[in-house]
C-alpha cells in the first residue's frame, strides 16, 4: 500500500504542476505581452475562472501527503518551515492580486497588482523548482529523521546545505523557464490577435532555454547523484518517462504556432514526463538524507499503517472522482477563446 500511495501523491503533485503551472507561467508573462490595460485584463481572464480551483490540488496533495506518509509531512514541513511561510505570502499575494485587481482600480493601483502578480509567480516558479532540487539533493536528516535548513549557507550543494545552493538554484531557473514556457502556450491556445502573436514568438524562444537546460540539469544531476541512475538500470521501464518528457519537449517544438491545443498538451506531457522521471530515479526514498543514507525517509519507514491506508484509499477515489469531475466541467464550460470583445461588465478579473 505505500508504494500505491507514493504513486497516488507523485500524480496528485504533477497534477498540480500542470494545472496551476500554466497560470504561474501566465503570471511571468504578464507584464512582457501584456503592453496595455486591455491586454492585462485578457491575460488575467484567461485564467480567472480556474486559477483557484488548480490551486484545489495542492491542498489536496498535502492533505494526501499528511494522511499517507505523517513522518513525511512532520518532517518536511517543520524542516522547511521558512521556505513554507514564504510560499504561503507568495500564494496570498498572488490571490489578493488578482481578485483585487478589478476592485480597486486606478493607474497607480494597477501597476501594484500587476507587478505584485507578476513577481509573485516568478518566485513561486523558482521556490517549487528548488524544493524539488531539495528533494533530489537531500537534506541534512538525523537519527530521529529530523532536519532544518536556513536559507542559504555557503551555496555549496554539500556539508552545511541551506534550501539555496547553486544546483537547487539551477533547478529553480529550469522550473521558471518551462512554467514561463507552459503559461505561453496557454495563453497562445485562449488568446487572439496580437497578444496570441506574441505568446507564440515568446514559446518559440523560451523552448530553446528550456531545451538547452533541461539537458544540461539532467547531466549535472546524474553526474552529482549517479545513484539516481540505478533504477533505471534496474527496471528498464522506467525509461517511459523520460521518453515521455522528450516527446512532448518536440512535440512542443513541432507544434507551437497551431491554432489548437496540441502545443500545451504536448507542454502538460514534458512537464509531467519530467516529474515523474524524477519520482521514479528516488523511489523509494521520499526524502534523502545528505547526513547518512541510512537515516533518509523511505516509503517503508514513512507510510502510515496499512489498514488506515486501505481504508483511506476508498475515501479518496470518491474525494478525487468529484474534484476531478469539477474541474471537467469548469474547463469545458470555459473552453474557447478569452477576447476584448468580452462583456467589462460581468468580468471578474
Amino acid at each position: 500500500m505505500g508504494t500505491v500511495w507514493f504513486c497516488l501523491v507523485a500524480i496528485m503533485l504533477a497534477g498540480y504542476v500542470v494545472l496551476d503551472g500554466f497560470d504561474l507561467g501566465v503570471g511571468v508573462l504578464h507584464l512582457w505581452l501584456g503592453r496595455t490595460d486591455a491586454e492585462r485584463r485578457i491575460l488575467m481572464r484567461s485564467i480567472g475562472p480556474v486559477w483557484d480551483g488548480n490551486e484545489v490540488w495542492l491542498i489536496a496533495a498535502g492533505g494526501t501527503l499528511y494522511f499517507a506518509f505523517p513522518s513525511l509531512y512532520a518532517s518536511g514541513f517543520s524542516g522547511f518551515y521558512l521556505p513554507l511561510m514564504m510560499v504561503l505570502w507568495l500564494l496570498i499575494l498572488r490571490g489578493i492580486s488578482l481578485e483585487f485587481r478589478s476592485h480597486i482600480s486606478g493607474p497607480i493601483w494597477s501597476t501594484l497588482w500587476d507587478t505584485t502578480f507578476s513577481l509573485a509567480s516568478l518566485l513561486l516558479a523558482v521556490f517549487y523548482g528548488a524544493a524539488l532540487g531539495n528533494v533530489v539533493r537531500g537534506v541534512p536528516l538525523d537519527a530521529n529523521g529530523r532536519f532544518f535548513e536556513p536559507l542559504w549557507t555557503n551555496f555549496m550543494p554539500s556539508g552545511e546545505t541551506g534550501i539555496l545552493d547553486w544546483y537547487t538554484v539551477i533547478v529553480g531557473v529550469v522550473a521558471l523557464a518551462v512554467l514561463t514556457l507552459h503559461g505561453a502556450t496557454w495563453i497562445g491556445l485562449k488568446t487572439e490577435g496580437v497578444l496570441y502573436s506574441r505568446a507564440v514568438r515568446s514559446a518559440s524562444v523560451i523552448w530553446w532555454l528550456v531545451a538547452f537546460l533541461t539537458v544540461a540539469l539532467t547531466l549535472v544531476t546524474f553526474l552529482m547523484f549517479p545513484q539516481l541512475f540505478m533504477n533505471f538500470r534496474i527496471q528498464v521501464w522506467g525509461y517511459v518517462f523520460p521518453i515521455l518528457a522528450i516527446a512532448g519537449l518536440l512535440g512542443m517544438k513541432w507544434t507551437i504556432g497551431r491554432e489548437d491545443a496540441t502545443a500545451f498538451g504536448c507542454s502538460c506531457a514534458y512537464i509531467v514526463g519530467m516529474l515523474t522521471s524524477v519520482v521514479f530515479s528516488v523511489y523509494p526514498s521520499v526524502l534523502p538524507a545528505s547526513t547518512n543514507p541510512a537515516f533518509g525517509l523511505t516509503v517503508a519507514n514513512a507510510k502510515a499503517g496499512e489498514y488506515g491506508l486501505k481504508i483511506g484509499l476508498i475515501w479518496w477515489v470518491i474525494g478525487m472522482a468529484l474534484a476531478s469531475g469539477y474541474t471537467i466541467f469548469v474547463y469545458r464550460n470555459f473552453a474557447g477563446k478569452v477576447g476584448s470583445a468580452d462583456s467589462e461588465e460581468h468580468e471578474s478579473y
